[in-house]
C-alpha cells in the first residue's frame, strides 16, 4: 500500500513538471478543444500505465515524448477511421433512419412488456422476437435449451396476462 502511495505521488510530481508538454502535442494533434482534451486524457492514462516501467536510461522528457506522441498518432488515426465513416453514412443519410412517429399501438405494448422482464428473460425474448432459434438462444446466453424453454414459456405465459389486462 505504501508503495502504491508513493508511486502515486512520484507520478503527480512528474504529471506537474511534463503537463506543458502534453497539452502542447495534444494542441499540435487535436484542433478541436473537446477532442483535445480526450486526448489529453488518453496520454495520461498510458503515462500513468507506463511510469512503473519507466527505465532511468533514457531521459523522462524523451519517455514522455515517445507516449505523448504514440498515443497521438494512434488517437488521430482512430478519429480519421471515425470521420470516415461518418461521412460514408452521411453519403447515405436514410441507412440509420427509423421513423419513430410511425406507432402501432401493439408494438408499444410489447416494447413495455419487454421492458418490464428480468435482463436474462428479457435478452431470451429480444433474441427469439429477432428469429433466433433455441439452440442460439442457449448459446448466445451459456444456458442449456432446456431452461431456455422453460423461460420462453414462463414469458409467454406473463405476456398473455399482460396482453389480456391491456386488451387490445
Amino acid at each position: 500500500m505504501k508503495e502504491a502511495k508513493l508511486q502515486e505521488e512520484l507520478f503527480i510530481e512528474y504529471l506537474g513538471r511534463c503537463k506543458n508538454l502534453v497539452f502542447k502535442i495534444a494542441r499540435m494533434y487535436c484542433a478541436n478543444e473537446e477532442d483535445r482534451k480526450d486526448l489529453v486524457q488518453d496520454i495520461i492514462v498510458q503515462l500513468w500505465k507506463s511510469f512503473p516501467k519507466y527505465n532511468d536510461e533514457y531521459a523522462i522528457s524523451t519517455w514522455t515524448y515517445r507516449i505523448a506522441l504514440n498515443v497521438s498518432i494512434s488517437f488521430l488515426r482512430k478519429s480519421r477511421t471515425k470521420q470516415r465513416v461518418m461521412e460514408d453514412f452521411q453519403q447515405h443519410p436514410g441507412i440509420l433512419y427509423v421513423d419513430e412517429n410511425v406507432t402501432d399501438e401493439r408494438l408499444e405494448y410489447l416494447y413495455q412488456f419487454v421492458g418490464q422482464l428480468k435482463p436474462v428473460d428479457k435478452a431470451i425474448m429480444i433474441l427469439y422476437m429477432e428469429g433466433c432459434s433455441q439452440k442460439e438462444i442457449s448459446s448466445v446466453m451459456g444456458m442449456s435449451e432446456t431452461n431456455v424453454s422453460t423461460r420462453k414459456n414462463r414469458i409467454h405465459s406473463k405476456m398473455k396476462t399482460f396482453f389480456e389486462t391491456v386488451k387490445l
